[in-house]
Order: structure tokens, then C-alpha cells, then sequence
């Protein structure tokens, strides 16, 4: 059965968005396929059988046992990668644009069921996957499994709920940034922000040292991008995709200047959701009536689970990443309310004298943390360093110390899957007699000082934070 072409042509399809589409399904999917690499990498070592918090004891409480997860009843590492190489292949097919030369129910398939093995991963990965970009993930790819085949329109319906997912995601983090810090609000935040962001890259240092006039324009243009321009992506065409260029543009910035896993590309990637086609629209079939059921169906889902967010925008405690169901639909989004003036580093050390003295500690380092001074930071974004990013919110004060402790037990035991998590072990796998945890007040050098010493940072000792421990 189809419905009469020109009555669902009307309001159903979207002509002139098939780039949109193709940007979207693709885009989504080739990021589903670094976070089931990530998570097959480093999982195991993190949370697995014999990690730093196994999930098998977290699946002992009753909140996890609540959670929608094919791990609910029993977990293995060797089921965890399964499920990692299955969702890796999925989407690899989808950037191949495979399943999209099917009906429309096929890639509508194949992103469900990604979705559903990501979402199980997330629903048990603890403090190692509580970051907001993995929710923001897990919605993008639930909503653009709706848009449908290259032989029917795309509907614009779902284009339209990816500009509101854009519109929530941008528009909350200005929101968050103005109530949360005056460094936003006077203008003084990105003087901080290029060198106490969570992971550097090479280029944070020179961005860095840009002048006082220029990082003022930066958190200028940054306001004007979340708080005025979101609005226009609903809009008419040209205005809509002029909208969505600035958002990509200034995302584009925050590619090059950190390392802030996917949050940025799959930023990019929705935000094409309001950039109209630049040639005519291809001849498509007529859209079949199952489909505008099944179509409209989830967007009502959506839009109904859209009120929490809504209300939590214009909330005098408004939520920086929160989900409001066990399925991380339609979720609140933000970054970085507050604004880093000093930046903290924690440095493990190890060493394998009885008795050392303070020449016998030998540093651990880390593959995307600053540790040694004179190292460039590398880049690595879109892929997540789940162990490096905890380790800054640790230097800020985390209370939630659990997995550090874990951590140095482990370095303790030279345990090889988490040394593989590190980028250097100072003892070649021989265990260390003591371990210790010190903190630094790190700065980047000046250009004098970059001259002079060679080194990328300067840093102060700002004393113990674990004294020496060992197994006994």
C-alpha cells in the first residue's frame, strides 16, 4: 500500500536532502565504528572479568540489574568482543552505504541494532562511560535509523528532530556556560580554557598563546553560535544550512585546537541535517505507508520523551549531561559550565628499590595526558582515552577514587592488559616494590622558555597525593 504521492510528498518528504542523509547515516555510523574499537581495546582492561571495575560485581546491584543490557545475566570479555566486532561490522556496512540500497527497514535494522549493543556496553560501563557524548551517540544513532532508504525521500520529520538534537546540544551548552562560570560571562574563559582543557593536542599550546583580544573573540563567537544561531536551523533555506555552516566552523576550531573524542565530529555530522542539497533532487519511489506508520510512530516516541530536556533548558539548575530514561533518548547536553584556571596533573611513579630515595621513582606515562614536560601533546580525538580523561577529573578533585586505587593495585601486579592502557612502563613488566601518586601544577611554556629549555610545559610539585604503597 502506498499513500496518494503528492499528499506525502507535502508534508512527509523532505526533497533536497539527500547530502544531509548520506552525511548523517554515514557520519553516525563511522563513529559507532571508533567507539566499538575503543571499547574492544579497552574495556576488557577496564571493566572486564579481571579489570579495574569488573562488571560482573556491578551487575551484582540492583540499579544494574534495572538497566536494558545483554549483559545483564552474565558477562564474559569474549562476549563483550563479540558484541564489539558485530557492531563494528554493522556499521562499516553502513558507511559503505550497503544497507541503504535495501527497503528502508533494513539500515532502520541495522542502527537499532547498534544502538542496542552500544547501549548495553554504556548501561555497564560505570565511570568509564559517563561521558555525555556517549548518550549524545546513542540518540543520534536511534534517531537517523528513520531516514530511510536512497529509493524513498528522507523524511523531514527526522531532520527535523536532528536539528532539535543539534538545537539542545548547542543552545544547552551556552545556557550551562553563562549560569555556570563568569569567566563566561566576562569574557575571560578561553584565556584559560586551550590549557586546562582535559587533553591537549599539538595545537592547544599555540592556540594557547594566541593574544588576550583573540580569545575574547573566541568566547564572543562562541556565545553567538550557541545561544543565537541554533534558532536558525529551523529556518528557511539558504539561512537554515548558513546556520549549520557556522556551528560546523566552529566546531571545525575545536578539532583542531583539542582532543575531546567524538563530541566535535559528531557535532559536525548532525549539524548537516539543516544543509540543503547543492543540485536537484534525485526521482524518488513513493514512500510506502508502513513506513510513514513506522516513521511517525518513533518520532512521537521522541518527541514526548523530548519534554524533560525541554523543561531542564530553562531550569534555574539546569543538568549538564543527563539522561532522563534507561535508553539515553533524547538526553540534556552541555560542556564545560566551569572553566579550569589552573591545570592539575597526576603523576604515577613507580620504583623497584627497598629503600628508594627520590632518584629511584620513575614516572609512568600516559598516551594522551600530559606526564613528561618536554613531550608534544598528540592528537587522538575522535578516538576516546577512557583512563587518560579520568585521570583529569581526578586531578580536579574527583571523590570517586574507587578505580585509582584499583589502578595502582594493578600497576602493582604489573597486570599487562592495564599496562597496555599506558604508553610507556617504566619496568618492562617487572612489578614494582612501591607505587606512589604526586600531583603538579602544570603551565605551557612561554616561547622564552620553549627556547631556553626545550620542554612544552613547565610544572610546579604541589605535594603527595597517594604516599608510597605497596601489595602488603
Amino acid at each position: 500500500m502506498e499513500w496518494p504521492t503528492d499528499w506525502v510528498s507535502g508534508w512527509f518528504d523532505a526533497d533536497g536532502y539527500e547530502l544531509a542523509r548520506q552525511v548523517l547515516q554515514r557520519g553516525i555510523a563511522a563513529i559507532f565504528v571508533i567507539a566499538f574499537v575503543s571499547t574492544a581495546a579497552q574495556f576488557p582492561a577496564l571493566l572486564g572479568e579481571f579489570g579495574v571495575l569488573p562488571v560482573r560485581r556491578y551487575l551484582e546491584t540492583g540499579y544494574a540489574r534495572r538497566q536494558p543490557t545483554v549483559f545483564r545475566w552474565r558477562y564474559s570479555d569474549r562476549m563483550l568482543r563479540a558484541v564489539c566486532i558485530g557492531g563494528a561490522a554493522a556499521a562499516a556496512s553502513v558507511v559503505l552505504g550497503l544497507p541503504q540500497l535495501a527497503p528502508s527497514w533494513v539500515p532502520m535494522l541495522v542502527f537499532l541494532a547498534m544502538w542496542g549493543a552500544y547501549l548495553s556496553i554504556v548501561n555497564v560501563g560505570q565511570t568509564f562511560y559517563s561521558f555525555g557524548w556517549e548518550s549524545l551517540l546513542l540518540e543520534a544513532g536511534f534517531t537517523v535509523a528513520f531516514l530511510g532508504s536512497v529509493d524513498v525521500a528522507p523524511p523531514i520529520v527526522v531532520l527535523l528532530l536532528t536539528r532539535w538534537l543539534v538545537f539542545r546540544l548547542e543552545f544547552g551548552a551556552g545556557l550551562i556556560k553563562l549560569r555556570g562560570d563568569s569567566a563566561w560571562r566576562d569574557l575571560t574563559a578561553l584565556t584559560y580554557h586551550h590549557e586546562t582543557q582535559p587533553m591537549p593536542n599539538p595545537l592547544s599550546r599555540w592556540a594557547h598563546l594566541l593574544p588576550r583580544w583573540f580569545h575574547r573573540f573566541e568566547v564572543v563567537a562562541n556565545h553567538v553560535t550557541q545561544l543565537v544561531v541554533p534558532f536558525f536551523l529551523f529556518a528557511p533555506q539558504p539561512v537554515a544550512s548558513v546556520a549549520a555552516g557556522l556551528i560546523i566552523l566552529t566546531q571545525c576550531w575545536l578539532v583542531l585546537t583539542g582532543n575531546f573524542a567524538w563530541l566535535n565530529v559528531i557535532t559536525i555530522v548532525l549539524a548537516f541535517s539543516a544543509v540543503g542539497d547543492p543540485w536537484p533532487s534525485p526521482d524518488y519511489a513513493p514512500t510506502p505507508a508502513w513506513w510513514v506508520v513506522v516513521v511517525l510512530a518513533a518520532s512521537a516516541l521522541l518527541a514526548v520523551l523530548g519534554w524533560w530536556p525541554l523543561r531542564n533548558l530553562f531550569s534555574r539548575h539546569q543538568l549538564m549531561n543527563a539522561s532522563f530514561n534507561r535508553w539515553h533518548l533524547v538526553n540534556a547536553y552541555g560542556a564545560f559550565g566551569t572553566v579550569t584556571r589552573r591545570r592539575y596533573e597526576i603523576v604515577i611513579e613507580g620504583t623497584l628499590a627497598e629503600n628508594p630515595g627520590e632518584g629511584d621513582w620513575v614516572a609512568y606515562e600516559f598516551r594522551g595526558k600530559p606526564g613528561d614536560p618536554r613531550r608534544v601533546p598528540r592528537q587522538f580525538a575522535p578516538y576516546h582515552l577512557r583512563l587518560d580523561w579520568l585521570m583529569w577529573f581526578l586531578a580536579l578533585g574527583s571523590r570517586d577514587e574507587r578505580w585509582f586505587m584499583a589502578l595502582l593495585e594493578k600497576l602493582l601486579r604489573a597486570d599487562a592488559p592495564t599496562l597496555r592502557l599506558l604508553r610507556t612502563d617504566p619496568f618492562g613488566g617487572e612489578p614494582p616494590r612501591a607505587v606512589r601518586a604526586r600531583r603538579y601544577l602544570y603551565r605551557f611554556a612561554t616561547r622564552d622558555e620553549r627556547r631556553r629549555s626545550g620542554d612544552w610545559w613547565t610544572r610546579d610539585d604541589a605535594g603527595m597525593l597517594v604516599p608510597p604503597v605497596t601489595l602488603r
